[in-house]
């Protein structure tokens, strides 16, 4: 499986958001190496894991760009809810015995980069405006009630 490296040329300018794509990035990458050792049962593990951090950045997007009002953000959701539903297929279909996980690894391999580099890309301004100090000190209370809210 090819492995994803992450560059600078897949940051938003948000830390927080950078920080959660470079986790999926790293469960992308530990899903390859499950299935590079063989190993059937840790391949499930980080599967579920990958499928359930990302359903969580998506829930934490889709809040960030409610917060600050984001104007087009019915467009990014249903960009979410599509792969929403490829995700639902990958579980039920791994759930049944099925091994998805090199068809799920290709897809996010092609998906994430797309997905950071134009949808998330289009957010980044407003939420850089509503909330200039999302990166600093200041919004560290803002972060930590988002990231309790859906990282727990």
């Amino acid at each position: 499986m090819a492995y994803i490296k992450w560059i600078g040329d897949y940051a938003t300018g948000i830390n927080v958001i950078d920080s959660q794509h470079k986790r999926i990035v790293h469960y992308i990458n530990q899903l390859g190496d499950a299935q590079n050792m063989n190993e059937p049962e840790l391949t499930g593990e980080v599967l579920m894991n990958l499928v359930d951090y990302t359903l969580s950045h998506f829930a934490f997007e889709e809040s960030l760009m409610e917060d600050v009002g984001y104007d087009a953000a019915a467009i990014h959701i249903k960009t979410h809810d599509a792969f929403r539903e490829k995700i639902k297929n990958y579980k039920k279909r791994y759930k049944a015995g099925e091994d998805v996980a090199e068809e799920l690894n290709q897809l996010l391999n092609i998906w994430l980069v797309s997905h950071i580099q134009d949808d998330d890309g289009s957010y980044v301004p407003m939420v850089k405006e509503k909330i200039p100090e999302i990166n600093g000190d200041e919004t560290q209370s803002w972060i930590k009630y988002k990231i309790k809210q859906f990282f727990k």
